[in-house]
């Protein structure tokens, strides 16, 4: 069995403690600071075994040496990363499994918001770590890598089983519910989806993890391939890349 637990850092981060407690072998995803990890690991008595970063960015491997050093933990990233992750020790390829505890991981490399990003996903209990690449109701912007690339990394989560828990990097479901609302407005999924994450947030709960199933149906950049989303876009005849294009340059100026 897997514990997952979102640990909230800096303004709107999560990382995730993850512990397979058949194996005991414990596990942070995108730790950006190490204190509440810590503070969280000293509370449960649990030891850190591996440091899990699906991408480089700052606010998702600040943490990763103070904790290697603290635990003598194994940082684990994308190969092609490996000269921008702080204390990597184990490289992935993409669609390469790693075992962590008793457990499998599939590797898949989904590059756009940065040129080595991964998604962590445990096969067996079905739950995907997305970083910045798929967000609850939302998609990370397009830093490194171009539209094509971002959206067919978000249609290889999208061919993931429907009833996958999406673990993100950040809370932005939210803002991400209005701009959605905004230019799909006719969508009822979406609407039910807004009313749980208003509940949710009115009592400063997580809006993570989310499922695959109503992520596409109602995040908009997963339904970029949806004719009636392309109709109210004036786009009925474009591409889909060329859809998911428009909205994610409605979403920057948002």
């Amino acid at each position: 069995m897997i514990e997952t637990i979102p640990i909230p850092c800096l303004n709107d981060n999560y990382a995730y403690i993850i512990n397979d407690t058949s194996s005991k072998i414990v596990g942070v995803v995108d730790p950006s600071e190490a204190p509440p990890i810590i503070s969280f690991l000293n509370k449960n008595k649990l030891k850190l075994n591996y440091i899990l970063n699906t991408h480089h960015h700052f606010d998702h491997i600040g943490g990763n040496i103070e904790l290697k050093k603290l635990y003598n933990a194994k940082v684990v990233g994308f190969i092609g990363d490996k000269h921008r992750i702080p204390g990597i020790d184990i490289t992935l390829e993409d669609n390469e499994t790693w075992t962590f505890g008793n457990l499998t991981v599939k590797i898949l490399h989904i590059p756009g918001h940065t040129l080595g990003h991964i998604c962590f996903f445990f096969e067996k209990d079905k739950l995907a770590f997305t970083g910045d690449t798929l967000f609850s109701l939302g998609c990370g912007r397009i830093f490194e890598g171009d539209h094509k690339q971002m959206l067919v990394s978000l249609n290889k989560i999208k061919k993931l089983p429907k009833d996958t828990k999406i673990y993100c990097g950040h809370e932005y479901t939210y803002k991400n519910a209005e701009f959605c609302i905004k230019y799909d407005s006719s969508n009822t999924n979406l609407k039910k989806k807004i009313e749980i994450v208003k509940k949710l947030r009115s009592q400063n709960l997580p809006t993570i993890p989310t499922i695959l199933e109503d992520e596409i149906n109602s995040n908009i950049f997963l339904r970029c391939d949806q004719n009636e989303l392309k109709v109210k876009l004036n786009m009925e005849n474009d591409e889909d890349y060329k859809v998911f294009r428009k909205v994610r340059d409605l979403k920057d100026s948002f």
